[in-house]
């Protein structure tokens, strides 16, 4: 079990690290928060599951605010009352998960979600 006892990092590193490691995060009202785009309420909900799984994994929970097309993450390390290298951490992870592309990790073998409304989940980011 990790320590419950991480140190806050100040403000202006916070600032920093979302800007070189995680670019589509902001840190706003002492929590790092996400806004991701999906194509629905389906989307939505498979979205929400898939963090749920990697913070229960992390044993490290997000807030969430859930819309028919958008999901928002809110993570600050409560015990610590601040940001920590935990709330960076599961960041970085959820961003890896979701914004993963399959035809580009694994051309010819994973295709990655057609592009047809029918089938539209996540809007990625642009890299």
């Amino acid at each position: 079990m990790q320590p419950n006892n991480l140190p806050t990092l100040p403000e202006a590193l916070v600032d920093q690290r979302l800007r070189e490691e995680l670019p589509h995060w902001t840190f706003e009202g002492g929590w790092i928060r996400r806004k991701y785009r999906t194509h629905g309420w389906k989307s939505s909900l498979i979205l929400v599951n898939t963090i749920g799984h990697l913070a229960e994994v992390a044993w490290h929970h997000p807030d969430l605010s859930v819309t028919y097309a958008m999901v928002i993450v809110k993570l600050m390390t409560h015990s610590a009352k601040g940001i920590t290298e935990r709330d960076l951490a599961l960041a970085k992870k959820i961003e890896e998960v979701v914004q993963w592309r399959p035809a580009e990790d694994h051309p010819g073998i994973l295709e990655g979600t057609p592009d047809d409304p029918r089938f539209k989940f996540i809007k990625i980011d642009p890299r």
